[in-house]
């Protein structure tokens, strides 16, 4: 399968997730998350003018591909979707058009303070913590309201909404409660509407029949071995041996791969 073979398929799954959840497609953005891929996949899939936002998680990855890319794509968003370190701030924000995993207001000072410098205003989403890992970011779901309203007081932030990344689940299907909490939240911490960043490439299509209006999928994307399974949200990538049955689960990220 090529990559635009890839990007076909899932679009095609988020369109039918959508419709059974009786949600209008169009409402629910693609960002391709690149950490995996190298420049030439990312210029490929990107290029065919089909995706309108790549998603890192590190900063110095981020700014080698959109360095690497310059002048090649057409107009895109480029998403900081891993954990930010206050230190690689300034780096972040000349690589990165929003950062969608603000979780501290120490962080969320260190960007203020550096904007002010330029006048310039940057979109953020809350990154939410749905599990009890230690290696992962995030403001817990009782304290989202707090948090916001402490935002307040940083006007070169502009909060549009909320990010989150659902534990690990045997089935996968077992994610459902967590992302229907989560549209729960978003609801009531943006009445007016906003982006719900959630969904990944094991759970993408749950997450759009709960109500994301983002989902972040890498290796659905960019693996070219890849073989679908028919009916359910699974997929084995050409590593597993052939004959082989796909594990529950299969295509579901690991906890050291948690933003996509």
């Amino acid at each position: 399968m090529t990559l635009l073979d890839n990007l076909t398929g899932v679009m095609g799954r988020i369109e039918a997730a959508a419709h059974r959840a009786g949600r209008d497609p169009s409402r629910v953005e693609l960002v391709a998350v690149t950490k995996t891929a190298g420049t030439e996949a990312i210029g490929e899939l990107a290029g065919s003018g089909r995706i309108r936002h790549l998603g890192e998680s590190r900063v110095q990855d981020g700014q080698a591909k959109r360095r690497a890319l310059e002048g090649r794509l057409p107009p895109l968003t480029w998403r900081m979707i891993g954990h930010l370190q206050r230190n690689k701030a300034r780096a972040a924000l000349e690589t990165f058009d929003t950062i969608d995993s603000l979780d501290s207001i120490a962080l969320a000072e260190t960007l203020h303070k550096q904007l002010a410098e330029t006048g310039r205003t940057l979109p953020v989403l809350v990154q939410v913590k749905l599990t009890e890992r230690e290696t992962q970011g995030g403001i817990s779901p009782q304290a989202v309201e707090e948090f916001l309203e402490k935002l307040k007081a940083f006007d070169r932030l502009s909060p549009g909404g909320l990010m989150a990344i659902a534990p690990t689940a045997d089935p996968v299907e077992a994610v459902r409660p967590h992302f229907r909490r989560m549209r729960e939240l978003f609801e009531r911490s943006f009445p007016g509407g906003g982006i719900l960043s959630m969904g990944m490439s094991g759970d993408f299509e749950i997450a759009v029949e709960e109500g994301a209006s983002m989902v972040r999928v890498g290796s659905v994307l960019f693996d070219r071995m890849q073989r679908f399974y028919a009916g359910s949200n699974t997929y084995a990538s050409g590593s597993l041996k052939r004959g082989g049955s796909s594990p529950a689960g299969a295509g579901r990220e690991s906890s050291s791969e948690a933003t996509e």
